[in-house]
């Protein structure tokens, strides 16, 4: 009994059952406007790679659609530069068209009888006692199933985070874990947006395991290590392919031929310049030069999660305002006090013989400023660079860096 009562307890700190996503109003919903969304969310799947590969050497993996979800959902409380500024980076269309279309792409993706498993849900979790506007609360749950909880940010921010994690690990089957981390959220913060989406496909054409060897994989620094490599040769291994003088281009469907996985592969040694020339555009062209061949594919079995905090990327992308006291998200409460605290981004994808597994979700902290002097904290306990100069003039005598201070 006690068991019951305690998860009934927490299914009703939740905004609606996470496995089942309120539908939307998609109402004035066209299929050029629904095209218009998609191509801003891929816009902004590029931009996103492009400038997180700057910084990044490894593996990388995102889901664009989860990221705008998230954060059309502010927007659409945001006003004056700040509006501007989002809506540039993430390419949105005005909102006439935005919200219906979104909406329209939420509920296909929620669609009941598929052959795989494809869900996304939105939630707002707003501190109990600030008032929100009523208009932003029922637009947010109108055009994207934002439906809003009730959390103590100020009183119990630990056991807000817990709720909002446990909720998004529900949501991706216990994929994306402490997505939150501890710290994040505190009595400042005053609205969490969140958003989530799971996949879950097996192949049309699965690979055979007792075909899966070990072989050379050359990495991005030219090491070379031994990966599960999967292979599907033989007359039944027909894919759509294509390929250029730079790259190879494979589509692998899934059951159901709703969903499939792009392979671009770059031709010898030439990632960097098909990185650069990755656009929207040219996918759409690559994708119109796919014909349906035999091929013989050998593609490595994967496995990994990734975890990105956004702040400085989209600041760099070009949407600083909404992280300063500038910020303007008055749409949401009808002051200019809010600002967004933290955007944190976590993924997780495996690939196999069977299929792809795949979830993401993303969460946009908004909160106040904190009242009172902030009292710094200087720990030098990562790389830092010195200068010793002379004082007076400012002439700089001696500069360096520390990287690992053990070393002599």
């Amino acid at each position: 009994m006690v068991a019951i009562v305690t998860a009934t307890a927490v299914y009703f700190l939740f905004p609606y059952q996470p496995d089942q996503p309120p539908q939307t109003n998609d109402t004035g919903s066209t299929q050029s406007g629904i095209q218009q969304v998609v191509n801003a969310n891929n816009e902004f799947a590029f931009d996103f790679y492009s400038e997180i590969n700057k910084e990044e050497e490894g593996n990388i993996f995102y889901s664009p659609y989860s990221i705008s979800a998230a954060l059309a959902m502010t927007y659409e409380g945001a006003k004056g530069q700040t509006a501007d500024e989002m809506k540039s980076v993430f390419h949105f269309p005005d909102s006439d068209i935005l919200r219906p279309n979104f909406a329209s792409i939420y509920n296909n993706i929620n669609k009941k009888g598929k052959d795989y498993k494809l869900s996304t849900g939105n939630a707002l979790w707003a501190q109990q006692d600030y008032q929100f506007l009523p208009d932003y609360l029922a637009t947010v749950e109108k055009y994207y199933g934002g439906k809003a909880a009730n959390l103590d940010f100020i009183g119990e921010s630990e056991k807000s985070r817990q709720t909002i994690n446990s909720f998004i690990e529900q949501q991706t089957n216990d994929k994306i874990k402490d997505l939150i981390p501890p710290g994040v959220l505190n009595a400042y913060t005053r609205l969490v947006l969140t958003n989530a989406i799971y996949f879950k496909g097996t192949w049309v054409k699965q690979f055979d395991k007792s075909d899966t060897r070990d072989q050379d994989f050359t990495t991005i620094s030219g090491q070379k290590v031994k990966t599960p490599m999967m292979q599907l040769t033989g007359d039944d291994a027909e894919f759509n392919y294509a390929e250029t003088d730079d790259i190879q281009i494979l589509e692998m469907p899934y059951d159901g031929e709703d969903l499939s996985m792009l392979v671009l592969l770059p031709k010898e040694n030439n990632l960097e310049a098909i990185e650069a020339s990755l656009t929207n555009e040219k996918l759409s062209e690559w994708k119109n030069m796919l014909s349906e061949q035999r091929v013989d594919i050998y593609v490595p079995k994967f496995k990994f999660e990734t975890k990105y905090f956004m702040v400085e990327t989209l600041n760099n992308m070009g949407m600083p305002t909404a992280f300063t006291d500038s910020a303007d998200f008055s749409g949401m409460d009808g002051t200019q006090s809010l600002l967004i605290q933290n955007v944190i981004h976590q993924a997780f994808v495996e690939v196999n013989e069977e299929g792809t597994e795949a979830a993401a979700a993303t969460a946009v902290v908004v909160g106040i400023e904190s009242v009172g002097p902030r009292i710094p904290v200087f720990r030098a306990d990562h790389p830092f660079i010195f200068i010793i100069q002379e004082k007076g003039t400012g002439n700089i005598l001696f500069m360096g860096r520390v990287a690992d201070p053990s070393q002599q």
